[in-house]
């Protein structure tokens, strides 16, 4: 079934510049690589999504075991080999040049695995990879809530605190491909100690895990209870802002985006919390590096991902075609 995400909101630079008949016939096919499943769908160049499948991950996940599980699935996908590009989001680093996962978080044996190179050898078509909260904001900024802007930065508040940053337009992963860790920078040098090794990062007090830990609560039944009307929850929530909105503060003044937007499963209650986001920001920040800043909520959920990954998919067919 065809489907489509804001077609019409397509930045300039995702045009493709061939012929409209000729792009037409063309697709590519963005991949979410996932602990318990993997996201597949097939997109044309506007964002529409022609057809998408979900399948689950192996397990063990050995890197093996889930390349077999990938070609099946794009084989199933795309049996008529129409597409010209894939991209992947993997739940970890990539290497700078999008070849290497370089680790992949809950998957077993993976460090260091070419599955740019292995997935070209099986299917022929270029392929891309990029860390999965990276894939999430490229999707967001180009057929999502940050698709007006050309300067976006993205949280994901889930189990961890994933970041995403687009500067012009562009992906911003740093020279060694690593960049936008946005969930681990500082936030209390004194606070509790993280898997990465810091100490009181923005993760220790805005992920899934730091609330249950804070609160003895899961974030949707606190949502609940702050919709009844319930003090402490609405207490926490507000607590909840002014710890975000300070972690906030540190990344705008590095970076000056147009836009902050906060997705993942927490972000479900942002009513209770953004009104202290914007109360921290306006205190925190200085008028001149917030000019216009929009704070908003990611509008493609759990999509997101395939979207971003479609997105890379495109930008890499488009830079070997200009090569060639």
């Amino acid at each position: 079934m065809t489907s489509s995400i804001h077609p019409e909101s397509i930045h300039p630079e995702s045009i493709h510049p061939e012929s409209p008949a000729k792009s037409a016939a063309r697709s590519v096919i963005g991949i979410d690589l996932g602990g318990s499943a993997i996201k597949l769908g097939q997109f044309d160049w506007k964002g529409n999504c022609l057809k998408s499948i979900t399948v689950p991950t192996p397990q063990p996940a050995y890197p093996e075991a889930v390349l077999s599980a990938m070609i099946a699935a794009i084989e199933q996908l795309d049996p008529a080999h129409q597409t010209v590009a894939i991209g992947v989001g993997t739940p970890g680093p990539a290497d700078a040049a999008g070849r290497i996962a370089r680790v992949a978080i809950n998957l077993a044996g993976w460090q260091d695995i070419p599955l740019a190179d292995w997935l070209e050898a099986k299917t022929g078509r270029a392929t891309v990879l990029a860390n999965d909260a990276n894939c999430a904001g490229l999707g967001e900024y180009w057929l999502g809530a940050g698709r007006q802007f050309r300067q976006v930065i993205l949280l994901t508040l889930g189990t961890g605190v994933g970041g995403a940053i687009i500067l012009d337009g562009k992906l911003f992963t740093g020279h060694d491909g690593t960049a936008g860790e946005l969930g681990l920078i500082t936030l209390n040098p004194d606070g509790p100690a993280c898997n990465s090794g810091n100490q009181g990062s923005l993760e220790q007090y805005a992920s899934v895990r730091a609330i249950r830990r804070r609160t003895g609560l899961e974030p949707d039944e606190l949502g609940v209870r702050a919709r009844a009307g319930d003090p402490d929850a609405l207490a926490f929530w507000q607590a909840y802002g002014r710890d975000l909105g300070a972690g906030l503060a540190s990344l705008i003044y590095v970076l000056t985006p147009e836009a902050v937007i906060l997705g993942g499963g927490v972000s479900a209650s942002a009513e209770f919390f953004f009104p202290a986001i914007e109360r921290e920001l306006a205190r925190r920040v200085l008028p001149s590096s917030r000019p216009g800043l929009q704070l908003l909520t990611a509008e493609l959920g759990n999509q997101a991902g395939i979207v971003g990954a479609a997105k890379l998919a495109w930008q890499k067919y488009l830079e070997q075609d200009s090569h060639e």
